[in-house]
């Protein structure tokens, strides 16, 4: 293109310019930091997580194994619940990453053109509503620990021990939709629907595709 004619470029193009070239500065995870960091530590809780789910099913063998030589596993239910509630709080920010969570994409597909917006009015929701449960999952926890809260459970463990892997999961969680949301408004939206596609969706829309062609190609011939 002619170097002369980049200063009349319509608005519209040099939008676009743009949103491409922030794009590729902050959403490449090998080119900046930023992306590099929330991606890493999106991962590194869902490690944690894994681990929490083998610490149940430790957990449950222990306790097992107590019964069996007739000894007590004190406090067992109550690690175990915890580490269910770490396992499910510390999974959702790297689920929501992956686009693992179940949508029901029905009115979004309505909007057309427009879809952009419906995705925006989801993740601002999404966001507000992580920012709402972070902050009254610090309040509990810190309310338990000024109030020296104690586990009922044989454990009688101080109850904002488990509860911060709630804080800080609601934390990331919030970090995460606050991230998506920031992509969606100032990042080029088709772009990013082809950044963020599903595999497993694509996968099942394949194999529907392939099976109609199975079953009714012929009959079309």
């Amino acid at each position: 293109r002619d170097l002369h004619s980049f200063p009349t470029r319509r608005s519209s193009d040099l939008n676009k310019f743009w949103a491409q070239f922030f794009l590729y500065i902050f959403m490449e995870q090998k080119k900046h930091p930023i992306r590099t960091f929330l991606d890493n530590m999106y991962l590194g809780a869902a490690y944690l997580a894994a681990f929490a789910l083998l610490m149940i099913l430790v957990i449950i063998v222990y306790n097992m194994v107590a019964r069996w030589t007739g000894h007590t596993a004190m406090g067992a239910t109550a690690y175990a619940g915890y580490a269910m509630a770490t396992s499910a709080f510390l999974a959702m920010a790297y689920t929501l990453n992956q686009d693992g969570h179940i949508r029901v994409r029905m009115l979004l597909n309505k909007l057309g053109n427009k879809k952009k917006w419906g995705e925006r009015w989801c993740y601002g929701i999404g966001s507000v509503l992580a920012l709402y449960y972070f902050y009254y999952a610090s309040r509990g926890a810190y309310f338990s620990y000024i109030l020296n809260d104690i586990s009922q459970q044989d454990d009688a463990w101080p109850m904002w021990i488990p509860q911060m892997s709630m804080v800080i999961g609601t934390l990331i969680l919030a970090i995460a939709f606050l991230d998506r949301l920031y992509q969606i408004i100032f990042f080029d939206y088709e772009q990013l629907a082809i950044k963020w596609e599903v595999k497993d969706e694509k996968a099942i829309d394949d194999d529907v595709t392939s099976q109609s062609q199975y079953y009714y190609g012929d009959k079309e011939k």
